[in-house]
């Protein structure tokens, strides 16, 4: 089936964190940067930030509390990452070949605030976020309610994340996914299959 539909990841994809930022707060506050990572990541509060059961400024409070600083976890968690501008120049190129490009994050209550801050709240068509829908990524149920929502079969869709399980719940889900390595292998891979962006490659060269 003709792919008419691209999916992405947001963090680690188009956005991406300077792993300096939390070795800084480490620094400056005295607490390990594996610490934070754990009490940040440790399963049942990260799901519970990404399916909105709990709201981002709750999650912050509760990675201050186990690391014993406030403040570190606000410093680290307010950073909004840097955009990857060969990603934001890829969906433009999508897009203006009539290829529908969304965002499927896994990400708190303030995403869409951040894409505005961010100014790429416009980039893709549409933008899935989990704490908006009560599930994340890898389940089988958010790619049906992305694909339900975009109108389209499992099947028309490409899908690419930098995270290993959701590129296998992804294809298990029966989307054409993709282990994300950097702009220039997407677009490689796009070009493969999309015929459109491939005469926009040619043109271009």
């Amino acid at each position: 089936m003709t792919i008419t539909t691209v999916l992405l990841d947001l963090d680690g994809v188009i956005r991406h964190f300077d792993s300096a930022h939390v070795e800084g707060v480490s620094a400056r506050h005295g607490i390990s940067a594996d610490d934070l990572m754990i009490a940040a990541l440790s399963g049942d509060l990260l799901i519970s930030a990404q399916t909105g059961r709990i709201t981002r400024a709750e999650w912050i409070v509760a990675v201050g509390e186990a690391v014993g600083s406030q403040e570190a976890a606000s410093e680290w968690l307010s950073d909004r990452g840097q955009v990857d501008p060969a990603m934001v120049d890829l969906v433009r190129d999508l897009r203006s070949e009539g290829v529908t490009v969304a965002i499927l994050t896994n990400g708190t209550d303030t995403v869409h605030e951040e894409l505005r801050e961010l100014g790429i709240d416009d980039l893709t068509e549409r933008v899935f976020n989990t704490a908006d829908i009560g599930v994340a990524k890898p389940e089988p149920a958010i790619f049906a309610h992305a694909c339900a929502a975009l109108r389209v079969e499992p099947a028309e869709v490409f899908f690419a994340d930098d995270a290993p399980r959701n590129v296998a719940g992804g294809a298990a889900a029966g989307l054409d996914a993709e282990l994300f390595v950097d702009a220039t292998t997407l677009r490689r891979q796009l070009v493969e299959r999309l015929p459109a962006l491939r005469s926009n490659e040619k043109e271009s060269t």
